[in-house]
């Protein structure tokens, strides 16, 4: 099977053509790159725009910080971080997506008007999928666990757990055109462990379904690199180009307007 749309209630985004850049909008006071940034609602719609005016095809906003250590908050806290920013751009005529984990937060974001729910525990930990499909919703599920050692092969795993999140939105009323993998860089893998699914990524397309791909600035490139999120950038480059080579449809990233050109210039040389 292989897609030729990701499909998100009145998007149809076609797949092949293009990398799609997914811009990452924090509302949150502790994300590991960017927190603090946009909590002002005024501050992150300007930057919402900003985005689109860059040339971004997806926003993706969270209200919860998932770095390690995070410290966790409600559903209403939640909602009340990221439901008045769809409300706000939601007319950006580009699809919203609201990363979270929590199912109140997936209908209160749906029902706002966003069109995407990005899930880091893949529609395993909390009743999603239903709401999803109720909702003609895209769903992003991404490969993670606890800790980052593994019993079998890393690759079978992530693929292991990612087709059991696929039965799960399928179960739940979500269209096959509706979904897309993340083999999750950064969450349940150590260093060597997220090298080696970034070199192995193209086996994920076996499973028939576009792949979302989101290095940025990640521990990965801090620990290769030795530096601080916040000169992350050329490592976040590379791998995103490395990415788009091994078939990544979508790139969550921090530095959309500089991303769009390395994924530009990377599709001009591998994509027909």
């Amino acid at each position: 099977m292989k897609q030729s749309v990701f499909h998100c209630r009145n998007f149809d985004l076609p797949l092949g053509k293009k990398t799609y850049i997914m811009g990452i909008l924090n509302t949150t006071p502790d994300s590991f790159s960017d927190g603090g940034s946009h909590t002002d609602l005024e501050k992150a719609v300007e930057r919402a725009r900003r985005m689109v005016d860059e040339g971004v095809d997806i926003i993706d906003i969270g209200g919860e910080s998932t770095r390690p250590g995070f410290t966790p908050v409600s559903a209403e806290e939640e909602i009340r971080r990221v439901v008045p920013l769809v409300q706000r751009i939601a007319g950006l005529n580009v699809p919203l997506s609201i990363d979270t984990t929590k199912a109140a937060v997936a209908r209160a974001a749906l029902q706002a008007g966003a069109h995407i729910i990005n899930d880091i525990w893949g529609l395993q930990r909390e009743p999603m999928a239903e709401i999803c499909g109720e909702f003609d919703a895209g769903v992003i599920v991404m490969h993670n666990q606890d800790g980052d050692t593994y019993k079998k092969d890393i690759m079978w795993s992530i693929k292991d757990f990612l087709k059991t999140s696929v039965k799960i939105a399928k179960k739940g009323g979500i269209a096959a055109n509706a979904i897309m993998l993340d083999p999750g860089i950064g969450f349940g893998k150590d260093l060597n462990g997220n090298l080696e699914t970034m070199r192995r990524l193209a086996e994920l397309k076996s499973l028939g379904y576009p792949i979302l791909l989101g290095p940025s600035r990640k521990s990965m490139i801090g620990k290769v690199l030795n530096l601080p999120a916040n000169e992350r950038f050329e490592g976040t480059a590379a791998a995103v180009a490395v990415g788009i080579v091994y078939g990544s449809d979508v790139v969550r990233v921090h530095d959309t307007k500089e991303i769009k050109r390395v994924a530009v210039m990377t599709d001009a040389m591998v994509r027909r």
